[in-house]
């Protein structure tokens, strides 16, 4: 049976099919697109969640740098005008709105103020996440339902209030949902965070933006999923956020072992303004896969051998 698990022949199957995937979708996508494929950002305008911290304002800074109005989109009042004043001067027009993204109503408003400010939009970055502790032991569905709720209704809230206004304008643009290397990938040799929401709601993020990918085609529209490894962000102190409807958050003991190892990659983890500019790129080249973190590859791929071995079985294993 090792011939299974151990198929270096499936690992190279899976890659090589990745790859040709990857190459002939974007073959059809830039031709259904009939050359909308986003390659200038002058002029354009970015709305980018979670935008007063980490990834989303580096995002931010980076589209502006680029050429492009923004507004930058948080829950954080007080973070979000530091965030703003910050980016003064780096771009044509920056502005800010107070959006919790898990509150569809909160979503609308803030991009009616957007296209109110921008006349239109053409980059949207669904990029707001939150992180909670998971585990079996203590199954708290308080902590389920915010980090779903923000991590993955949170990109449907920014599709349902952006998508229409997209299409109606008719000059195309491109939709960024940041997932995790969390959404590929959750196992121990992946440092994974076992049954917990964080990587749930990744997972789902990532399966939910490749069907958009292939309904946007026609529409001039793409797609990216960001996901990156550990980037120095703020996810360890996303608590302070949480809203009171999902009850308080529990507290963390910083002096777990595995905690503080995790903090400390974090501490030292990758610039977001690298991440940025790996955004910046996949959006003029067309992307679906956004990595950030080539080390990663190796999990990945003993991910999909494991998957191969277990279709090379059902293939010759009776029923």
């Amino acid at each position: 049976m090792a011939r299974y698990s151990d198929s270096e022949t499936a690992g190279h199957r899976c890659c090589a099919g990745l790859m040709q995937f990857t190459r002939r979708f974007r073959t059809i996508q830039n031709i259904d697109q009939g050359g909308k494929v986003m390659r200038e950002f002058a002029g354009k305008a970015a709305f980018v969640t979670g935008g007063a911290s980490g990834i989303g304002l580096a995002l931010g800074r980076t589209f502006a740098e680029a050429g492009c109005k923004v507004m930058l989109a948080d829950i954080e009042k007080a973070a979000l005008d530091v965030a703003v004043a910050s980016l003064s001067g780096s771009g044509p027009e920056i502005q800010g709105v107070v959006c919790d993204v898990a509150d569809p109503a909160s979503v609308d408003a803030a991009a009616e103020a957007s296209f109110s400010a921008f006349g239109k939009v053409h980059i949207l970055c669904n990029n707001a996440g939150v992180g909670a502790r998971g585990g079996i032991d203590h199954i708290a569905l308080d902590n389920w339902h915010w980090v779903l709720d923000v991590n993955l209704i949170g990109v449907v809230n920014g599709v349902r209030a952006f998508l229409p206004h997209m299409r109606a304008h008719g000059e195309g643009g491109h939709i960024v949902n940041t997932a995790s290397m969390a959404g590929m990938v959750n196992s121990g040799a992946a440092r994974g965070q076992g049954f917990a929401p964080y990587p749930a709601s990744k997972f789902a993020v990532v399966g939910m933006s490749e069907g958009l990918a292939i309904e946007l085609r026609p529409f001039g529209i793409g797609v990216s999923i960001l996901c990156p490894g550990v980037v120095r962000t703020n996810i360890l102190e996303s608590a302070r956020n949480r809203p009171e409807r999902y009850g308080p958050p529990p507290p963390v003991d910083t002096a777990n072992p595995v905690y503080a190892s995790f903090a400390e990659r974090v501490r030292t983890g990758m610039d977001p303004a690298e991440v940025a500019r790996r955004v910046l790129a996949a959006i003029r080249d067309d992307e679906l896969y956004v990595f950030t973190h080539p080390v990663m590859r190796g999990v990945v791929e003993e991910r999909f051998r494991a998957i191969l071995a277990a279709f090379d079985r059902a293939a010759v294993t009776p029923v």
